[in-house]
């Protein structure tokens, strides 16, 4: 199985609701995932794809057009770039998003469909959100997790994100804490080359399951 980052699209809201609503008990209404979307100056979402079909050969970019993109979404178009199939074909199994506040990014969600998950897709999907951050100009990144949900905090900590505290029954569907967890500033070079290796790794992984 291959996978693809794209980003949201409001046609996308049903199906990520659809994930949403097995991953989480308080689920954000259609009308607030279309204010996030057409909040480009601040908001970033994505969704990961499906494809049981091998990638189509990718086009090379005219060499007299610049890029600005992160480094995920070069090494997505390189590694696994998209097929021609109807959207039908791609299943979206996953979704992120975060915002931008100053110049912190603050990811607000992070999901993978149950049955498709411990595959790396809820990894693609937070390197992509990292890409999105630096896009949108931040210096550090944050977010909030259930204090028992450990393998969401082992990601994060792979990935740079340091506990800095806790909010007291920040989640109101039982009341648990939320662990407060922040990166260093990710525009440096040891978070740089932290980060390459990771996706190193993870590519190496997606490939092999492909």
């Amino acid at each position: 199985m291959y996978y693809f980052i794209e980003p949201m699209a409001e046609e996308d809201i049903p199906h990520v609701q659809a994930i949403e609503s097995q991953s989480f008990t308080t689920p954000w209404s259609a009308n607030t995932y279309r204010r996030e979307i057409r909040n480009t100056q601040s908001c970033r979402y994505v969704v990961a794809r499906a494809s049981a079909a091998p990638p189509a050969p990718s086009p090379a970019a005219p060499a007299a057009a610049p890029r600005r993109a992160g480094i995920l979404s070069q090494l997505v178009e390189v590694l696994f770039p998209q097929p021609e199939l109807p959207t039908s074909a791609r299943p979206i199994v996953g979704y992120g998003g975060l915002w931008l506040t100053v110049d912190d990014a603050h990811i607000t969600t992070i999901a993978v469909e149950p049955a498709q998950r411990g595959k790396g897709i809820g990894e693609l999907i937070l390197s992509a959100l990292i890409d999105h951050a630096y896009e949108l100009g931040a210096r550090q990144i944050t977010l909030e997790v259930r204090v028992s949900n450990t393998s969401a905090q082992r990601l994060y900590l792979k990935y740079g994100f340091q506990p800095a505290g806790t909010r007291t029954r920040y989640y109101t569907d039982n009341g648990e804490d939320a662990l407060i967890m922040w990166t260093d500033p990710i525009d440096t070079p040891v978070y740089r080359s932290r980060l390459s290796e990771l996706r190193r790794q993870l590519f190496a992984r997606l490939q092999q399951q492909a």
